[in-house]
C-alpha cells in the first residue's frame, strides 16, 4: 500500500517533507493498462518520512499521546499510519476525528478505508469533501469512482481536476479516459504523467508516437513500420521493393533525457526519436513490454548490442515476445544454440512465432518430424504460419496431399501467401480453373507473388491486357520480374520513357535481364562514338556501359558479349577475351564466334577455329562461313563445302549468299 497524495494540513506541522504524489505512484504491472485502484492512496505519510522510521524513532507514540489530546494533525497522520499496516478498526476512529476537524487529507484517507471495506458511496462522499478542499488525490479517487459507475461526464470532470494540480495518477486516467473516446486530448495528459515518471504513460505515450510515425511513413511512402520481427520459415511473400544503384542512409537520431526530448545539436528528432525515449523511461522503471519496443527501435536502426540487451531484459522479465526476438538477434550474429534456447522459452510460453523458428530450425537440420511437432505447436498456438509452414514441409517432400491440406486450413484463415502456394499446388495439378480464385484471393489480400502469377496465367491464355494490369500491380509493389516484364510490354508499344522507369526498378532489384534491356534502350539513345583525338584521355564509362556489366557480372550472356566488344572498341583486349570467353562456355554463340575473331587477330588460328566450331555447330553462320574460309585456305576443300552448306543454311542472306559463292569455287576447284 502505498502513502500519496495531498497533504495540506500535514505540512503546516512542519514535520514532513513535501513529495509530489504521482512520484510514488505507478502502475505496479506493465501489463496494467489501468490506475491502480482507489483503495491504495492513502494520504498523510510523507514519502521520505516512511511508517518504518517513525515508529523506530518512538514516534508513533508521541503521535497517539498528541491525537488523543485533541491534537488534528497527530490523529490524521496516526490513522494513515494504522491504515498503512492494515489494521483498518484501528485507524477508523482517528480519521474521522481529524476529518471532522476539516483535515482534508483524513477525509480522503476515511474514504480510502470505506472503500476497502466496500462502502463505495460513503468512500464517494469523503472524498468529495476532499477533493472539493483541494486534494488532487481525492480528485482522482473520486474521478476513478465515477468511471467505474459509468458516469463518465462526471469523471472526466474530477480527473481533470486532480490532473490540472498536477496529480500524476490523475493525469493518466485522464488520459486513459479520454483516450477510450478517441480524443486527441489524451497524449497531452499521457505526456504530463509521463513527465512525472508514471512508467504505463510513458509506455502508452511512445505507442501513441510510434503509431504516429508509422501513419506517417505510410502517407510518405515508406512501408518500413516498427514492429516486433515475426518471421519464421515462411517463405518471402515478394521479392525486394525497387532500387537503384547505390544505398541510402537512414538518421538513428539520439536518445535524449529521462523525462522528454531535449533541444539537441544537429539533426531534429523525430517523431520515432522521442518514442524510443519514452519506451526507455518506461523500460528502465521495468515495463517489460517497453523494453521490447525499444529493443525492436533499436534493432531497426542497426544498434543491435544495445537492442539485445533490452530484449535480455524484457526476455527475463517474462516478455515472451522478447526472448522470440532477442532468438532471431543471436541467430543473425551466427549463435544459432543460443537462438535455440531463447526461441524454446519463448515457445513454451505460447509463442507461435517462436515455436515456428524453431520449426524452421529444425528443418534446416534435416528433423523433419521434430520441426512438424513444432509447426503444430505454433497452430496451436493460434499463429495461422503454422499450417502454411506445415504446407512448406510436406511439399519440400513431395506429400502434395497434404501440403493442399494445410495450405488450404492457412488459405481459409486468410493467409495469403497459403492462398497463393495452394493455387500454384492447384496449377501444377492441372486444376487452373480451380488455381485462379486462389490467386485472385491471394492478390487481393496484398500477395505480390499471386498478383505476378495471375499475370503468368493470363499470358497462358494469350489475354495479355489483363496479365498487364496484374503485372502492373505486382511491379508496383516491387516485384522485380514483374516489373521487367511490365517494361517489355512498354518497349513493345514504343513508350520508352515508361519502358525505362520499370526497367530501373527491375535492374535494381537484380533482374540482369532488366539490366541488359536497360543498358540496350540507354545504348539506342547515344550518338555513334568518334574517333579519339590523339593524346584525348580515354572516355569515361557511360551509364549505359554500367548496366551492361551489371548484367555480365550477374552471368547474362548477351551482356558479357556486348562487354566483351566495347572493351574491344577500346583496345583492353585482355578486357574483352575475358568477357567473350566467360560468354562462350556458358554457351553464347556470339561469344565464341567473338572469341575465335579475337584469336585469330592474335594469330592463335587453332583455338579460334575451335570456337568457330562450336559455333557454328550452335547455328551461328558466320562462325561456318569462317570455318569454310579456314578449310579452304588450308586445301582441304571437302571441308570447307561442307561448312559452306552449313552457313549457306544458317544464314542471314548476306552470310548465305557469301558460302553459295565460295562453294561453287570450291566445287569447281574440286572438278577441274
Amino acid at each position: 500500500m502505498e502513502f500519496m497524495g495531498d497533504r495540506a494540513t500535514l505540512l503546516e506541522t512542519g514535520r514532513f517533507v513535501q513529495q509530489h504524489a504521482g512520484n510514488a505512484a505507478d502502475v505496479t504491472s506493465a501489463a496494467d493498462a489501468a490506475d491502480t485502484p482507489a483503495a491504495s492512496q492513502v494520504d498523510g505519510v510523507g514519502a521520505t518520512e516512511g511508517a518504518d522510521s517513525v515508529e523506530s524513532a518512538g514516534a508513533e507514540e508521541r503521535y497517539r499521546r498528541a491525537a488523543e489530546s485533541g491534537d488534528t494533525a497527530s490523529m490524521s497522520v496516526l490513522g494513515a499510519l494504522l491504515m498503512r499496516r492494515g489494521d483498518l478498526d484501528g485507524a477508523e476512529p482517528y480519521l474521522r476525528a481529524a476529518t471532522s476537524e476539516g483535515d482534508r487529507a483524513a477525509a480522503n484517507n476515511l474514504g480510502v478505508l470505506l472503500h476497502q471495506r466496500g462502502y463505495a458511496d460513503e468512500a464517494a462522499g469523503w472524498w468529495r469533501i476532499a477533493a472539493v478542499a483541494g486534494s488532487a488525490a481525492a480528485a482522482h479517487a473520486l474521478g476513478r469512482h465515477f468511471r467505474e459507475r459509468g458516469d463518465e461526464p462526471a469523471a472526466e470532470y474530477w480527473l481533470r481536476q486532480s490532473a490540472e494540480q498536477g496529480h500524476a495518477l490523475g493525469a493518466y486516467a485522464l488520459a486513459d479516459l479520454l483516450e477510450h473516446r478517441s480524443d486527441v486530448g489524451a497524449e497531452r495528459w499521457l505526456r504530463a504523467a509521463a513527465e512525472q515518471g508514471h512508467r504505463e504513460a510513458a509506455y502508452r505515450l511512445a505507442r501513441a508516437l510510434e503509431r504516429r510515425a508509422a501513419d506517417e511513413a505510410r502517407a510518405g511512402g515508406d512501408a518500413g513500420l516498427l514492429v516486433v520481427r515475426t518471421d519464421g520459415d515462411a517463405a518471402s511473400a515478394a521479392d525486394g521493393a525497387c532500387a537503384s544503384p547505390g544505398g541510402r542512409g537512414r538518421d538513428t537520431g539520439a536518445p535524449s533525457g529521462r523525462a522528454g526530448p531535449e533541444d539537441q545539436a544537429g539533426p531534429e528528432p523525430t517523431v520515432l526519436d522521442e518514442a524510443a525515449q519514452w519506451y526507455r523511461q518506461a523500460a528502465a522503471r521495468g515495463h517489460r513490454r517497453a523494453a521490447l519496443h525499444l529493443g525492436a527501435i533499436l534493432e531497426k536502426r542497426g544498434e543491435l548490442k544495445e537492442a539485445g540487451r533490452w530484449y535480455l531484459t524484457s526476455a527475463k522479465d517474462g516478455e515472451a515476445r522478447a526472448a522470440c526476438a532477442l532468438g532471431f538477434l543471436l541467430r543473425d550474429a551466427g549463435d544459432e544454440e543460443s537462438a535455440a534456447v531463447w526461441w524454446l522459452r519463448a515457445a513454451q510460453e505460447g509463442d507461435g512465432n517462436a515455436a515456428n523458428a524453431l520449426g524452421a530450425l529444425h528443418a534446416a537440420r534435416g528433423e523433419q518430424q521434430t520441426a512438424e511437432r513444432w509447426y503444430r505447436a505454433a497452430m496451436d498456438a493460434g499463429d495461422v504460419n503454422g499450417a502454411y509452414n506445415l504446407g512448406l514441409l510436406c511439399a519440400a517432400q513431395d506429400r502434395t496431399a497434404q501440403a493442399e491440406q494445410w495450405y488450404r486450413r492457412a488459405a481459409y484463415a486468410g493467409h495469403r501467401e497459403a492462398a497463393n502456394a495452394l493455387a500454384v499446388l492447384l496449377l501444377q495439378s492441372g486444376d487452373a480453373t480451380g488455381a485462379e480464385p486462389w490467386f485472385s484471393k491471394a492478390a487481393e489480400a496484398g500477395s505480390v507473388d499471386a498478383a505476378f502469377n495471375l499475370g503468368i496465367l493470363h499470358v497462358g491464355r494469350d489475354d495479355d491486357r489483363t496479365a498487364l494490369v496484374w503485372y502492373a500491380r505486382a511491379a508496383a509493389a516491387g516485384h522485380t520480374e514483374a516489373a521487367l516484364q511490365v517494361g517489355i510490354a512498354l518497349l513493345r508499344d514504343g513508350d520508352d520513357r515508361a519502358a525505362e522507369r520499370h526497367l530501373r526498378c527491375a535492374a535494381g532489384g537484380g533482374s540482369p535481364e532488366a539490366a541488359f534491356r536497360l543498358a540496350t534502350l540507354l545504348d539506342s539513345r547515344q550518338p555513334p562514338p568518334g574517333a579519339p583525338a590523339l593524346g584525348e584521355p580515354p572516355a569515361e564509362k557511360t551509364e549505359c556501359e554500367e548496366w551492361y556489366e551489371r548484367a555480365a557480372e550477374q552471368g547474362h550472356r548477351r551482356a558479357q558479349v556486348r562487354v566483351g566488344m566495347l572493351a574491344a572498341a577500346r583496345g583492353d583486349m585482355a578486357e574483352a577475351d575475358r568477357w567473350y570467353r566467360e560468354a562462350a562456355e556458358a554457351g553464347s554463340r556470339n561469344g565464341a564466334f567473338n572469341l575465335g575473331l579475337l584469336l585469330a587477330r592474335e594469330g592463335n588460328e587453332r583455338e579460334a577455329a575451335l570456337w568457330w566450331t562450336r559455333a557454328a555447330r550452335a547455328g551461328h553462320g558466320r562462325a561456318a562461313l569462317r570455318l569454310a574460309l579456314l578449310a579452304a585456305r588450308r586445301g582441304e576443300l571437302t571441308e570447307g563445302q561442307r561448312w559452306c552448306a552449313r552457313a549457306v543454311e544458317l544464314g542471314p542472306a548476306e552470310v548465305a549468299e557469301r558460302a553459295a559463292r565460295l562453294r561453287d569455287a570450291l566445287h569447281q576447284e574440286l572438278t577441274a
